[in-house]
């Protein structure tokens, strides 16, 4: 596995060896040695896909509590993946960090606990599958404003995004309650 790195150093995009012939494609999408050797020594206990349509945007969200490590990838489609730093103590924190994902590149990425995280669908579809390292609390969950100029997240967009009431009324990084 190729260990890319991002704009935020704590971020990793991950690309797996893929072995491929004319009967389609093998990979690895988690070897918890490999990923160890890569410095991600993450224990996961969730595992969720999701299916957007095109211009939908999910995000950015994130727990102030049991915060969330991902693994993300993409096993359909593509989108605009997005990361953004809310731990207080993080000397990066508010640093931003986006790419793109597809189920044609098979590239993963690391977003370690304490990030908010969202996504934008680029194409018809995409099928979007995460690992966590904690569970989902609803109780904890908060939505950080996709569209802050304070993050100036640099969104590939046509339009409007499409967007859920909880994410529509995300709150500034000013605002958020953030991670310790």
């Amino acid at each position: 596995m190729e260990v890319v790195a991002t704009q935020h150093p704590d971020v990793l995009l991950l690309r797996p060896q893929v072995f491929g012939d004319a009967r389609g494609f093998f990979f690895e999408s988690y070897n918890h040695r490999v990923f160890s050797e890569a410095g991600i020594a993450a224990e996961f206990v969730q595992d969720n896909h999701s299916r957007s349509a095109k211009g939908v945007l999910r995000g950015l969200h994130y727990q102030i509590r049991q915060p969330q490590g991902k693994l993300v990838r993409v096993a359909a489609g593509e989108v605009f993946d997005v990361a953004v730093d809310l731990r207080r103590s993080s000397p990066y924190f508010g640093r931003v960090a986006s790419f793109r994902l597809s189920a044609e590149t098979h590239d993963m990425a690391w977003i370690p606990p304490g990030f908010a995280h969202g996504f934008l669908v680029l194409s018809g579809h995409a099928e979007f599958l995460y690992k966590t390292t904690d569970y989902y609390a609803p109780q904890f969950e908060r939505c950080l404003q996709w569209n802050d100029p304070a993050l100036d997240i640099a969104w590939p967009l046509q339009g409007e995004p499409l967007l859920s009431a909880k994410d529509q009324a995300g709150l500034p990084l000013a605002q958020c309650e953030v991670c310790a």
